[in-house]
């Protein structure tokens, strides 16, 4: 799970600047500052190009700014860097509890058309950095590894990468671990992780087995299956649950992230909490739109274990992980047997595991590349009914990406979709990607932290490995 919701957006317009900050991103960078400081949301988005409305909605914007607000308060300050990609303006701004580069774009008439905040990223000296990895015993080719080396370089010491790749359905391990600035190969395949946000992929394979086994249908109202009330009798999907398109928002409202514990801050949000939200506070917007929501993946979580009476891990014990032979995989840290790779922040320091208490269904399992490749390689099953119906397209998001049930659907240039998901925690990033024509995928866990502002590397790392295979 990821606490800052990343906008990123194409622009429309390809200008060339120098790296002198102009009067008019001066102007309109300070006035966007002042409106958000104000909680003036309408202000900002009659600030927006046509383009940009139509990409980001009112209720939209208005639901990424209040986020923003609540998990780094207001700007303190901003300092011009310089423009990147010849298009946004860049500037280092410090908010009350967190730095993040704010990119703002403007077009001909002063009007933002495009936008993107992340984490504010140093320059990273790499020169030092030394490629001690091995290509013996083929486990990967010279150019998978100069990928792995290039992607992995910028990461602090004593991080860990453990990677999976199946290549025609036949799986290999390949484990990193950066050292003394001298990046050198390990065996790490049985090492236990944080997987982030791939354990919805494990929410929507348990929907998929309670409607195979009849006892839901996709369509359903969880209203029908709950004992508590939900607010105005608001109807709300399994199907939509699954594929983010319930209009729920990414996290409840009645989760203060400006009053917990900043090292695990769902610890506390546990089953009271989620019942006074449905009961008394639950608000949709965009209803029918594709809207990222963990808050909706933990309770699709919550209403599975309720229907069955049971807890969410041991649904994913008895229904998938000694299904598919996952034995070193578990939501429970307690009974963890095997080595727990330390998660990191952005300097390398370790951070306590988080606890999704009641939210599990969004992010919480711990697994292995090895686990996971079990599962992975199930997917190329036809016959598997359940895994089936988890990649069965529920949602057109647009020309590249289709949503299945927990799975988001890559449409690339060779014709073949990708089924991927990616994951991440205070301390831990993961990714995966399958292709089921090919019996291809890869598979990357590693304690690289979610808010550290290179993270995108474990993603783009995990496409360009996919990429190798293709070419095989």
């Amino acid at each position: 799970m990821k606490k800052i919701i990343l906008i990123v957006l194409t622009l429309i317009v390809n200008l060339s600047f120098g790296q002198t900050e102009k009067a008019d991103n001066k102007i309109i960078t300070e006035k966007f500052v002042e409106h958000y400081n104000n909680d003036n949301y309408n202000g900002i988005f009659s600030m927006f190009a046509d383009v940009l409305k139509e990409a980001l909605p009112i209720e939209t914007t208005t639901e990424f700014l209040k986020n923003l607000k609540s998990q780094a308060g207001n700007i303190t300050n901003q300092e011009f860097i310089k423009y990147e990609n010849g298009t946004y303006a860049s500037y280092k701004t410090t908010f009350e509890r967190a730095v993040f580069a704010l990119n703002i774009s403007i077009d001909d008439n002063s009007k933002i058309n495009g936008i993107l905040v992340k984490p504010f990223a140093e320059e990273v000296n790499t020169e030092n950095v030394v490629n001690n990895l091995s290509i013996k015993n083929s486990l990967i080719t010279k150019d998978q590894s100069e990928i792995i080396f290039e992607s992995t370089k910028v990461f602090p010491n004593n991080t860990q990468l453990s990677i999976a790749i199946i290549n025609n359905g036949k799986v290999s391990y390949y484990g990193i671990k950066k050292e003394s600035d001298t990046i050198s190969t390990i065996d790490n395949q049985k090492s236990i992780f944080e997987i982030g946000s791939i354990s919805k992929v494990f929410t929507s394979t348990l929907l998929a087995n309670f409607v195979i086994d009849g006892k839901v249908k996709l369509n359903d109202n969880i209203n029908d299956y709950l004992k508590v009330s939900i607010k105005n009798s608001t109807e709300i999907s399994f199907i939509d649950l699954a594929n983010h398109t319930s209009g729920l928002p990414r996290l409840p409202s009645n989760l203060d992230l400006t009053n917990v514990d900043s090292e695990n801050p769902y610890k506390e949000y546990k089953e009271k909490e989620l019942e006074d939200y449905v009961t008394n506070q639950l608000e949709l917007s965009n209803k029918g739109k594709y809207q990222y929501s963990n808050l909706g993946a933990g309770l699709l979580g919550y209403t599975l274990r309720k229907i069955e009476n049971d807890t969410y891990e041991s649904l994913l014990q008895n229904k998938i992980f000694s299904k598919y032979d996952m034995q070193n995989s578990t939501t429970n840290i307690t009974t963890i047997k095997g080595n727990l790779v330390k998660g990191l922040n952005n300097e390398g320091i370790e951070v306590p595991n988080w606890d999704l208490a009641v939210l599990a269904g969004a992010g919480a399992i711990f697994s292995t590349v090895e686990d996971l490749s079990q599962f992975a390689i199930s997917q190329f099953d036809y016959s598997n009914k359940e895994l089936e119906l988890t990649k069965e397209k529920t949602f057109e998001l647009n020309e590249n990406m289709d949503i299945g049930l927990g799975w988001h659907i890559l449409k690339n240039k060779s014709d073949n979709f990708w089924y991927w998901h990616n994951g991440g925690t205070g301390g831990y990033s993961s990714s995966m990607a399958i292709d089921v024509k090919t019996n291809n995928g890869i598979i990357i866990l590693s304690n690289v932290s979610a808010f550290n502002p290179n993270m995108g590397n474990i993603d783009k790392l995990c496409f360009e490995l996919m990429k190798t295979l293709e070419k095989e």
